[in-house]
């Protein structure tokens, strides 16, 4: 006799994952021999840079990378880290205290709260955002409260309106820009209010930083460039975006050495460690001639400007993307962002995401990726030209 599994009550807090629900979709447009241009899923299709792959591969065959690697990264690769801050922020960091490597950035974001929630406690959470704000609070037995991104306040949070009592249970807050999904940048005065209201409330700053050199009219800054962001917070970053290292599983948090020690710890009990190989191909990547990550953002900028300009044509209201390789737009009168995302794949064989997939304020709104060529993006366009709505 099967013994009886029941999941646990965690899991069943959590909404349906977003991109699962977009693959069943898909699954159902393909076996109709539909022709599918995927724009949803935010996964690069450019190559990592052939130095950085040349470097990786050297690094495999070197017998002295298979062993456990250091829980909180090689000191080559933190140290290069604290270099690439300097050149790109000119931030100072400790590569011994204040950089912490992470097998990727979601890793470091789902599990921080384990270090600092307890249960009841309150996690701030973007909407929309990122699910994985919502899901690591909830496996630390927090409960999330959702501050809405808004258009008529620049997708920013308003800290005014959230409830004092609220902010009595507050313990750490995520915040994310450039934004995914609304493309929207944050400026310096966004950045000190931050730091003031975590430094009023007595919360943790987690910034989500994974799209800061996705940029196209004017350079991103780091929330820690702000005087006393420090003080506050930690900033995560990713390879995945940067230089096309998706699937290769790297990123780092940086600065308060606090707080980047109790992520450290939960890590210690629960990974071993990246691939030594990795990270010395990351170490690459941030020593790699400028000239590349410009080309890799060239082709997305190229991309967003036929893509956007073509929807504008076809006028749709579109949000301007400074930065990110998303674009959002806003849903026409009448349609909810699951309605039209699933006439997009049932008419157009085109896969966009829905807003409301990001949470609940994120409704109103659908997501296009640019991660796929230019010919492929101007068919989708002509096939939304096509569509009855």
């Amino acid at each position: 006799m099967n013994i009886r599994i029941e999941k646990a009550e965690r899991l069943k807090k959590l909404p349906v994952y977003l991109f699962a629900e977009l693959d069943n979709l898909k699954t159902e447009a393909k076996k109709k021999g539909i022709d599918i241009i995927d724009l949803g899923v935010g996964s690069p299709d450019l190559p990592a840079p052939s130095n950085i792959i040349k470097r990786a591969q050297d690094e495999i065959a070197d017998k002295n990378n298979h062993g456990y690697p250091s829980y909180i990264g090689m000191i080559e690769f933190r140290k290069a880290t604290a270099s690439w801050y300097k050149e790109r922020f000119n931030v100072n960091l400790d590569p011994e205290t204040e950089i912490l490597a992470l097998i990727g950035s979601k890793e470091g974001i789902g599990h921080i709260p384990l270090a600092f929630i307890n249960e009841g406690d309150v996690v701030l959470v973007p909407d929309p955002g990122y699910p994985v704000y919502q899901a690591g609070t909830v496996f630390a037995g927090g409960v999330p409260y959702f501050m809405p991104l808004l258009r008529e306040n620049n997708f920013f949070p308003d800290f005014k309106k959230i409830d004092p009592k609220v902010l009595k249970k507050a313990k750490l807050m995520f915040i994310n820009y450039p934004n995914n999904p609304t493309t929207a940048v944050a400026n310096k005065e966004f950045f000190e209010e931050v730091v003031a209201f975590a430094s009023k409330n007595n919360i943790i700053v987690c910034h989500d930083a994974a799209y800061s050199e996705i940029y196209y009219d004017k350079k991103i800054i780091s929330f820690l460039e702000v005087d006393g962001a420090k003080d506050v917070g930690i900033e995560f970053h990713s390879f995945s975006k940067t230089y096309n290292m998706a699937g290769w599983r790297i990123g780092f948090a940086a600065g308060n050495k606090d707080i980047l020690s109790g992520l450290g710890q939960i890590k210690t009990n629960l990974d071993s460690g990246i691939f030594q190989a990795v990270q010395l191909a990351a170490v690459e990547a941030l020593r790699s001639p400028k000239q590349i990550k410009k080309e890799i953002v060239n082709v997305y900028q190229e991309r967003r400007n036929l893509f956007v300009n073509g929807l504008k044509k076809l006028k749709w209201d579109v949000i301007y993307p400074e930065a990110t390789f998303y674009v959002w737009v806003a849903v026409p009168k009448g349609l909810t962002s699951r309605e039209l995302t699933t006439a997009l794949i049932k008419e157009c064989g085109i896969v966009a995401t829905p807003g409301a997939g990001f949470g609940s304020a994120g409704e109103g709104y659908i997501r296009f990726s640019l991660t796929t060529e230019k010919k492929r993006l101007q068919e989708a366009l002509d096939r939304i030209g096509k569509l009855k709505i």
